[in-house]
């Protein structure tokens, strides 16, 4: 257990909630944890980044390429992913989980992402036309030696653009870029070893400065969180199943060990062959599952959309910034591209929650020390709605293209033996 990274994490937030009430001006000191946890994190933003939109780009090309299932996979999955980016606005909008927490962003680190207040400078002076007009880099190297993560996704989208339609030729190129990912999830996974110390850090300084009634707020954003990625499950998940002609219930207890793993290790990449065996037992052909699920993966994250959503007008809400629905719609459309590809590494929806702020300069990307306290809860039902979610969304595809044998699949999910010749024995 003391390997556990969860349990490492849990132990640090007790003993920073101790550490801050017993002896607060001490806490405080220790904020320099989170501090140091965030600029590693922030020192990935940029190039993960463009790596994740890069792949996310070509990808989308590669999806088009596959003909009728990949086209109504990448539907499903745009759809599905905007719908609850909204979902996770809406959800902020009602609940105000942050307010009343009554932050002073002067009075936390400046060192993250510090090109925010100076690109919100611009915003003041020189209006939306000096706005759109500094999202163009002078170069691709100046955006990314100065962590503008705005501009390196500006460049991104092109250079992303420029591999899918160079094709064959820019193969070597886009397997480069491949393995730079790859080589940057396997950094980001040494940074979050580190993570329950910037979470104790985290912990000890919210409650030293802020008293212990800080974390009934960071609290009801947890509960909040999860409330909201079950009622989603529920609703959007659930009429996705009915449309289908199954049961979500049912659904849930025929993938039950898998989804108990994903509970256990807040990612679901360990289950991700079992969770296709299971899919294909249903009845749906191989092809479309092995088409349909690893695409999800990178494309279809619904519970980290609507984590990232709640997060920011979680953040907006606790330093008292306001927001224009402009503003809002900054944020929809830049997590639309962020959250391509960011999956299988815990704490790497803190780099893409860094990366989505950006896209709102008034919003204090420093309000992370806020939410990284408790991202590795949210995280349990982060891992389980995307898990579950890239289920869905392979039958919903199958469904609509006639590659599922409803009657296998419902008697696989009733629990009844299934025989050739779709009756249950």
């Amino acid at each position: 257990m003391h390997r556990s990274l969860f349990v490492q994490i849990v132990a640090a937030s007790l003993l920073g909630a101790v550490i801050g009430v017993f002896a607060p001006q001490h806490a405080q000191s220790l904020k320099i944890l989170s501090d140091a946890f965030l600029r590693l994190i922030s020192m990935i933003v940029s190039p993960l980044v463009f790596c994740v939109v890069v792949q996310g780009i070509a990808g989308a090309g590669d999806l088009r390429s596959a003909g009728r299932v990949g086209l109504a996979a990448l539907v499903y999955f745009e759809a599905m992913t905007t719908l609850a980016l909204i979902f996770g606005v809406l959800v902020a909008l009602l609940c105000h989980p942050g307010a009343g927490l009554h932050v002073d962003p002067a009075s936390l680190s400046s060192s993250v992402l510090a090109g925010n207040g100076e690109r919100a400078a611009s915003l003041v002076r020189g209006g939306i036309g000096a706005f759109l007009l500094g999202l163009i880099p002078a170069s691709p190297v100046a955006a990314l030696a100065g962590n503008d993560v705005l501009q390196v996704l500006v460049f991104a989208l092109l250079f992303g653009a420029g591999l899918s339609l160079a094709g064959a030729p820019a193969a070597p190129v886009a397997r480069l870029i491949d393995a730079l990912a790859s080589v940057l999830f396997r950094i980001m996974g040494l940074i979050v070893r580190v993570a329950p110390l910037g979470v104790l850090g985290a912990i000890a300084y919210t409650v030293g400065r802020y008293g212990l009634a800080s974390l009934d707020q960071l609290a009801a954003l947890v509960i909040v969180y999860f409330a909201a990625v079950a009622l989603f499950v529920a609703v959007a998940l659930g009429a996705v199943m009915r449309l289908c002609g199954l049961s979500l219930l049912r659904l849930i207890a025929y993938l039950r060990t898998e989804l108990l793993v994903v509970l256990a290790t807040t990612s679901s990449d360990a289950v991700l062959p079992q969770l296709m065996d299971k899919l294909t037992a249903l009845g749906i052909r191989r092809e479309v599952v092995g088409l349909v699920i690893p695409a999800g993966y990178s494309f279809n994250l619904d519970a980290l959309s609507i984590y990232l959503g709640l997060a920011v007008l979680f953040i907006a809400q606790a330093t008292g910034t306001p927001l224009h629905w402009s503003q809002l719609a900054l944020v929809l459309g830049t997590a639309l591209l962020t959250s391509k590809g960011a999956h299988g590494i815990p704490g790497v929806a803190i780099v893409i929650l860094a990366a989505t702020l950006a896209a709102v300069p008034s919003v204090p990307a420093i309000g992370l020390v806020l939410v990284v306290s408790v991202d590795w809860f949210i995280g349990i039902a982060r891992a389980l709605g995307n898990a579950l979610g890239n289920c869905v969304a392979t039958i919903a595809v199958a469904s609509w293209g006639h590659d599922i044998d409803l009657t296998r699949a419902r008697d696989v999910l009733g629990g009844r033996p299934w025989r050739r010749g779709g009756e249950g024995a």
